[in-house]
């Protein structure tokens, strides 16, 4: 690990900066090479100082690299980091008053921030445009090839043909199907070219996810899964070095078409705001108020996640609105600006791409011929119960499922559980029509109102017509009015249904894989086809029960009253609420994904019923829940701690505990000092008056105590074993042939937060999330007696909610 130049026998990497216990027992696996530009974070390198008479004084600390910046699996000092970027301010603006280089200097900093979202934006857009055209690529490269170029997707390789329905179009003469090339006949003709296509469906779906799972396994482990957890957790405080790094960036957009294009039950959309955070992060290096501060550079990040929900849904809106509800941490008004802003460029760029075809920019663009009414705001209610049951169900199911993976000897062959779970997934996906399309293109043909042109079988109705003298049934494709269902919309239920249970079941085995994988599509998927399936039933019982009271008066017979189309929306904004526990980010989300403006009520109905009921099961939405399974340190803000504890009952050190590490702020050599450090992996240490009075100081950290100690040996003449470490600012008596002392002051903090020890748990858990410490002490009197970290407080809350304390692995 670089640790910005200085090396040190006695220092762990692993140590935390949050907290003064032993985790020498905290193993992490970290196999990915991170490259360069990742691990040298936020380093900086600065000349000597000098004295006006030409003598070298001792280097100012802060300025030396390594010190102010955190190692890995460690909580970012936001009061530190916000204090230094108030200072950096306040120097630009008081140069910019006496020059004007300077004054242009201040004016591109303030500039610097609107041309990273810029380029953010510019960036993010163009991958997400390369990332949808080529997943639609390889998604119909299962089922055949265009023969004018193989690089044609399906839509494209027959856009110049002139069919009169949809399905007459797809069957052009230039897309040739895997039967069709190999036994040269189509595969509803005879079974074994049926056989040829289900052998080559499964042969590509293999292919694509092995390949997904060995380049995540050999070049970048932390491009798996969706990476909203880590996002979320990243925005808190916490560094975790190499997540957001290039090769991550490269790896995760590669494999993200590799697994969307196996048919894996996922989505790109979770893991395009990790693409774009990564991107964030990247660009971040070429800006140094960004590079060299952590608060900052989360300011950042947070405008970025908005920017990946954007270009995943097309929703600039609902990006930002997503950012503000569901991932950040710190979202000041300034960065709600700059998140727009990055928000709209990242959708005009991916509008400019048009990857999919439509000269829109939503995903799922519905037109319906019909308003809805008020009393079908209960089947709406009906559709947000299934979707808290569902989301309930699925974060238990999951998490239960990601438990044993972790647990035991299942978790040590992840390549071999992609390619099972691929194969049943393709095996049993292949028979069911609905189960065979894309997850985006299910939910495209769900949401569809039945027009014209339409042949799916969703749209098979039977027409009624002859007036009183007789009827002449006729099975056609558009029924603009509510009809009389055919037998094709019969065969399509009992598809649908069967699809139901199968995305249920097999997305609880694939999210959490190690592949990229969104949860975004899956849960919609999911409620859309409840969705639909409760319209068409509520379409049905308009047309055989039209005299019941609940249709008396607004559903007449040969009319167009009920859209089995805004019912699978419904479904869709339902579940996905239920997972992720959105709201206000959810319904701006799925007017925008729809173009569906007017029916923001059945929305927010269905929306807020199903945050309801999943939250009766739990509160923690399926990324808090992973969170929590991977012991990340994460204080939510949505949970309140209800207990009447004290400060007394968490601190540390306990009874039974030894004394408290501390230093003296004069009379310690920097043997003893070293040896200090030596003989603990705490992450840092209180200063003390003296260790009898133990009167407090300061803190000093123990990443800043070692590198400064090692450039005081390297830097400063005559530093020997028995120089006496000083944390103040004038020198005590001293011998003359005494060796210099040790200067710390700079690097000591003279204002940690501190409460006693009759302090309120609530109030301290409340300082821990609005200020974002890693650590407090405990006084009495000015009397040092403990110490409260991070790792405390979520040990405290986890007990006090009778869960397992020792579930919090990182500090």
């Amino acid at each position: 690990m670089d640790n910005g130049g200085f090396c040190y026998d006695n220092y762990h990497s692993g140590d935390s900066d949050d907290e003064l216990v032993d985790i020498s027992d905290v193993t992490v696996d970290y196999n990915e090479d991170v490259p360069p530009l990742d691990r040298d974070y936020n380093t900086g390198h600065c000349k000597a100082d000098w004295r006006p008479n030409g003598s070298p004084k001792l280097r100012d600390l802060l300025d030396v690299s390594g010190i102010g910046t955190y190692e890995d699996f460690n909580t970012i000092d936001w009061v530190r980091e916000k204090s230094r970027d108030r200072d950096r301010h306040r120097e630009i603006t008081n140069k910019s008053k006496h020059s004007t280089l300077a004054l242009l200097f201040s004016i591109s900093d303030a500039f610097s921030g609107w041309l990273l979202m810029l380029l953010i934006g510019l960036m993010s857009g163009a991958l997400a445009g390369g990332i949808d055209i080529a997943a639609h690529w390889m998604t119909d490269l299962k089922e055949g090839v265009c023969l004018d170029g193989f690089w044609f997707n399906h839509e494209d390789c027959c856009w110049t043909y002139n069919g009169t329905t949809f399905k007459e179009r797809d069957k052009c003469p230039q897309w040739k199907s895997w039967a069709e090339l190999m036994v040269g006949v189509s595969e509803s003709t005879v079974w074994y070219a049926y056989m040829a296509s289900y052998f080559m469906y499964v042969c590509w779906a293999l292919f694509f996810s092995f390949l997904a799972v060995i380049l995540v396994r050999a070049f970048a482990p932390y491009a798996c899964g969706s990476g909203i957890p880590e996002i979320k957790t990243i925005l808190s405080g916490f560094i975790i070095r190499g997540y957001l790094g290039k090769w991550t960036l490269i790896i995760k957009t590669i494999t993200l078409v590799l697994a969307v294009s196996s048919g894996l039950s996922l989505g790109k959309e979770g893991p395009l705001v990790h693409v774009a955070c990564c991107c964030a992060n990247i660009l971040c290096h070429f800006f140094t108020k960004y590079r060299r501060n952590e608060a900052k550079r989360r300011e950042v990040l947070s405008a970025a996640s908005a920017v990946g929900v954007s270009v995943a849904f097309g929703a600039p809106i609902g990006g930002v609105l997503f950012s503000l509800e569901e991932v950040s941490y710190y979202f000041p008004l300034k960065t709600l600006w700059r998140s727009f802003f990055a928000a709209l460029v990242a959708a005009f760029t991916l509008r400019s791409i048009n990857p999919f075809g439509n000269s829109r920019l939503v995903l799922f663009y519905v037109e319906f011929h019909t308003p809805w009414h008020f009393l079908e705001l209960i089947p709406f209610i009906l559709l947000g119960i299934f979707g808290g049951l569902w989301g309930a169900f699925f974060i238990h199911a999951n998490i239960a499922w990601c438990r044993l993976r972790k647990n035991t000897s299942f978790g040590h062959y992840p390549v071999m559980e992609v390619l099972i779970v691929t194969l049943v997934t393709a095996f049993l996906a292949f028979p069911n029509e609905f189960t065979r399309m894309s997850s985006s293109t299910l939910i495209s043909e769900l949401f569809n109102d039945c027009s014209l042109l339409d042949s799916s079988k969703l749209c098979n109705y039977t027409s009624v017509g002859g007036g009183r003298g007789g009827s002449v049934n006729a099975t056609i494709a558009n029924a603009l009015a509510d009809r009389p269902a055919g037998p094709g919309l019969y065969t399509a239920m009992w598809q649908l249904a069967l699809a139901l249970l199968f995305k249920m079941v097999i997305t609880v085995a694939t999210f959490g894989m190690k592949v990229p994988s969104g949860l975004f599509i899956p849960s919609m998927a999911v409620g859309a086809i409840a969705g639909r399936l409760l319209g068409v039933f509520m379409e049905q019982l308009a047309v055989y029960h039209h005299d019941w009271a609940i249709f008396r008066g607004w559903c007449s017979p040969g009319t167009d009253c009920i859209t089995p189309g805004l019912y699978a929306m419904v479904g869709a904004a339902a579940c996905l609420g239920g997972v992720t526990r959105m709201t206000v980010s959810l319904v701006v989300i799925m007017f925008e994904l729809t173009g569906g403006l007017e029916y923001i009520v059945p929305l927010m109905a269905a929306a807020m019923t199903s945050k309801w009921v999943a939250d009766a099961f739990g509160r923690e939405s399926i990324y808090e829940a992973h969170i929590r399974l991977n012991g990340y340190p994460f204080l939510e803000a949505k949970e309140e701690f209800r207990h009447k504890t004290l400060a007394t009952d968490v601190m540390r050190p306990r009874r039974s505990d030894p004394p408290l590490s501390v230093l003296t702020q004069s009379g310690m050599s920097v043997e003893e000092v070293e040896r200090l450090i030596a003989d603990t992996t705490y992450s840092g240490f209180p200063v003390v008056l003296s260790l009898t009075s133990q009167r407090l100081v300061g803190f000093v950290l123990r990443r800043d105590l070692i590198i400064s100690l090692e450039n005081a040996r390297r830097h400063q003449e005559g530093v020997v074993s028995v120089s006496v470490v000083l944390f103040t600012e004038c020198d005590p008596p001293a011998s003359p042939n005494a060796p210099p002392a040790v200067k710390l002051r700079s690097i000591l903090d003279l204002s940690p937060f501190t409460v006693t020890v009759h302090t309120p748990m609530e109030i301290v858990v409340d300082i821990f999330r609005k200020l974002g410490l890693r650590q407090c002490l405990v006084t009495q009197n000015g009397r040092l007696l403990g110490i409260i970290t991070k790792k405390d407080i979520l040990k405290h809350m986890a007990q006090m909610a009778n869960r397992d304390p020792d579930s919090i692995l990182f500090n």
